[in-house]
């Protein structure tokens, strides 16, 4: 491994360690956004193996990021982040199986309009100065990205 990526970890360990959940919400999605744009190159190009290893990092991401909610605080909202992940992940999965870009590109677009969601509520939590619970921007991201179970 070069020096520059082994920088680049350093900086996102330390990133991670100091980050609030909202943040780490909001890493995860990048994350995830990420892997499924190089899945759609990957597509794009016809580089199989590439392809299922960028779709299974997304999928691990998803997963973690649905076994963060908080069905006691979270209520009817990370019940619906549930259904949302759930069938994103069933979305991907289909892409994936078609070896369909264009699919996966708008299960990309959900989850990057979800993801401009969870940056506005960091600001509101910033602005307001209270901590921050996974499942409370669900509404948010409902309205904005017009989703819904």
């Amino acid at each position: 491994m070069n020096p520059l990526m082994n920088a680049s970890r350093t900086y996102q360990r330390s990133a991670i360690q100091g980050a609030t959940p909202i943040e780490l919400v909001i890493f995860l999605y990048d994350s995830a956004i990420q892997d499924l744009g190089r899945a759609v190159s990957a597509m794009r190009s016809g580089e199989i193996e590439r392809r299922a290893a960028e779709v299974g990092h997304a999928l691990m991401v998803l997963q973690q990021l649905q076994g963060t909610l908080d069905f006691e605080r979270g209520g009817t909202a990370a019940r619906q982040f549930e259904q949302f992940y759930n069938l994103l992940r069933a979305k991907v999965l289909e892409a994936q199986m078609r070896a369909s870009p264009e699919l996966m590109e708008h299960q990309l677009r959900y989850l990057s309009e979800v993801r401009e969601c969870w940056i506005q509520a960091k600001a509101q939590l910033q602005a307001q100065s209270q901590p921050a619970i996974h499942g409370n921007a669900v509404t948010t991201a409902n309205v904005k990205s017009g989703w819904q179970a």
